[in-house]
C-alpha cells in the first residue's frame, strides 16, 4: 500500500478533531509498514501527497535561477511596454500640432522602433511560453536553457528600451513646441469667443442709440461660420489651423467692437465737419468775388507776364466751390443713411476742393502784394538774395584756401543769375514777377549748397 493509499481523503463535513485523529492514524499506519516500503513512502508523505521529483540542492538552484531570469525579463518587458505607451502619447501630441518634415520623420522613426519592440517582445513571449518552470519533473538542463533564453530576451528588451529612451530625448524640441501650442489652444479659443461676445454687445449698444451700423453687423455675421469651426474643435480641424482661426476671429471681432464703440464719436465728428466745411465754402464764395478786382489792378499796373497765369482763378474758384457744395450735399445724404465711409470720402473731397480754391484765391492777393513791394523798392529783394549767396560762399571757404568746385560752381552761377535778374528791371515796364521768381530760385540754390556742405562736414566729423 502506498502512502497515497494509506492517507484517506478528508470527507466533507468532518470536524477538525476527526481530521486530526485521522492524521494520527495515518502516521501510525506508516510506522507499522515494512522498512523498505516505509522508506519509499516517506518522501511522498512529507511532500503532502504530491508527485514532484526530488532533485536536491543543485536542481532547485537551477529552477530558482530560471525563475529569477523570468522575473527580470518580465520586469524589462513591463518597463518597455510602459515607455512605449508613454512615447506614443508624445508622438500623438506632436502629430496633432506639427506637420513639418521633422515631425513626419519622428513618426516614421517611432514606427521603426515599434517594429523592433515587437520583435523583442515576441522573443520574450516565445521564451516564456516554451518553458513551464512550475513543472514537477523540470530537468536541471531544461531549467538552465530556460534561464539562458530568458536572459537573452531580457537583454534584448533592455537594449530596445535604451533606443526608445534616446529617441524620446531627441523629441524634446518637437514635443515642447507641440505642448506649448496645445497649452495655447483653449485660452486662444476662449479669447476669440469672448471677443465675439464683446463685439456683439458693443453693436447692440450702438443700435440702442439709434445708429444702424449695418456694415459692422454684416462683418460680425461673417464670423459666425468661423465660430462654428472653433466649436467643432481642433480634433476636426487641427491644432495649428484652430489657433490661426482663433487669432483671426479675435482680431476681426476686436476691430468690429472698437469701431462700434467709436461710431457715436465718428457720427458726431462727421456732423461737425459738415457744418465747418459748409461755412468755409460760403466764406470762399465771398472771397472768390474779390479776385476779379485784384486781377483788374494787376492788369492796369503791371506787365502781362505778371498776371496772365492768374486769369483762370475766378472761374476755377467758382467751379470748385460749386463742386464742393454738391459733394457736401452727398456727404449729408450719406450721413443720414449712416453710410459712414461714403460720408467721410465725400467730406475729404470737399476739403481738397476748398483747399485748392483757398490757395488760388490767396495767390492773387499775395501776387499783388509782392509786386507792389518790389516795384516800390527792389533793392530790399536784391540785398536779401545777395546776403544768402555771400553766406553760402563764406561757408564754402571756411577752413579752405580754395572752395570745392562742387560748391563754387553753383554759387557762381547764382551770382550771374541774380545780375541778369537785376538787369531785367531796366526799362519802362519791367517784369517784376520774373525778377521775383529768379531771386527765389537763387536763394534756393544757396540754401541747397549750404545744406550739402553741412552734411558732408557732419559726416566727416
Amino acid at each position: 500500500m502506498t502512502a497515497t493509499h494509506a492517507r484517506p481523503q478528508a470527507r466533507a463535513g468532518e470536524s477538525s478533531a476527526v481530521r486530526d485523529a485521522r492524521g494520527i492514524g495515518d502516521v501510525l499506519a506508516l510506522m507499522l509498514l515494512p522498512v523498505p516500503l516505509l522508506a519509499a513512502a516517506l518522501p511522498a508523505a512529507f511532500a503532502g501527497g504530491g508527485t514532484r521529483r526530488w532533485f536536491g540542492g543543485r536542481g532547485e538552484n537551477q529552477r530558482a535561477d530560471a525563475q529569477a531570469a523570468k522575473d527580470a525579463a518580465a520586469a524589462a518587458f513591463y518597463e518597455l511596454d510602459t515607455a512605449q505607451r508613454d512615447l506614443r502619447i508624445s508622438i500623438e501630441t506632436i502629430t496633432a500640432v506639427d506637420s513639418s518634415p521633422g515631425a513626419r520623420k519622428a513618426v516614421d522613426d517611432f514606427a521603426a522602433l515599434g517594429r523592433r519592440i515587437d520583435e523583442a517582445s515576441h522573443t520574450y513571449i516565445t521564451a516564456v511560453d516554451a518553458h513551464d518552470l512550475d513543472r514537477d519533473d523540470l530537468e536541471p538542463a531544461v531549467a538552465a536553457r530556460a534561464r539562458a533564453e530568458l536572459t537573452t530576451a531580457k537583454d534584448e528588451l533592455v537594449r530596445v528600451k535604451g533606443e526608445l529612451d534616446r529617441f524620446a530625448q531627441g523629441l524634446g524640441p518637437l514635443l515642447g513646441n507641440a505642448e506649448t501650442q496645445l497649452a495655447r489652444l483653449a485660452p486662444a479659443v476662449e479669447r476669440a469667443r469672448q471677443a465675439l461676445l464683446g463685439a456683439s454687445n458693443a453693436l447692440d449698444a450702438v443700435r440702442a442709440s439709434g445708429l444702424r451700423a449695418d456694415d459692422l453687423a454684416a462683418r460680425l455675421a461673417a464670423l459666425a461660420p468661423e465660430l462654428t469651426k472653433l466649436n467643432q474643435g481642433a480634433g476636426r480641424h487641427g491644432v495649428p489651423e484652430t489657433l490661426q482661426r482663433a487669432d483671426r476671429v479675435l482680431r476681426d471681432a476686436e476691430a468690429v467692437r472698437a469701431e462700434a464703440a467709436q461710431l457715436p464719436e465718428r457720427a458726431a465728428e462727421i456732423d461737425h465737419r459738415l457744418v465747418s466745411l459748409r461755412t468755409r465754402a460760403q466764406a470762399l464764395t465771398t472771397r472768390t468775388g474779390s479776385v476779379e478786382p485784384v486781377l483788374s489792378e494787376l492788369r492796369r499796373r503791371f506787365a502781362a507776364a505778371c498776371w496772365q497765369d492768374l486769369q483762370p482763378v475766378p472761374e476755377q474758384a467758382a467751379a470748385n466751390v460749386r463742386q464742393a457744395e454738391e459733394k457736401l450735399k452727398e456727404a449729408a445724404t450719406a450721413r443720414d443713411e449712416q453710410r459712414w465711409a461714403d460720408a467721410t470720402s465725400r467730406l475729404s473731397t470737399v476739403r481738397a476742393l476748398l483747399n485748392a480754391t483757398d490757395e488760388a484765391v490767396s495767390a492773387a492777393g499775395d501776387r499783388l502784394h509782392r509786386l507792389n513791394e518790389v516795384a516800390k523798392d527792389p533793392q530790399q529783394e536784391i540785398q536779401r538774395t545777395r546776403f544768402a549767396i555771400r553766406d553760402a560762399q563764406r561757408l564754402a571757404m571756411a577752413g579752405r584756401n580754395t572752395p570745392d568746385p562742387r560748391h563754387a560752381r553753383p554759387l557762381d552761377d547764382a551770382v550771374a543769375r541774380l545780375e541778369r535778374a537785376v538787369a531785367g528791371l531796366e526799362g519802362r515796364h519791367p517784369d517784376y514777377w520774373h525778377f521775383l521768381t529768379e531771386t527765389d530760385a537763387v536763394r534756393r540754390t544757396a540754401a541747397r549748397v549750404v545744406s550739402e556742405i553741412r552734411e558732408e562736414r557732419g559726416a566727416g566729423g
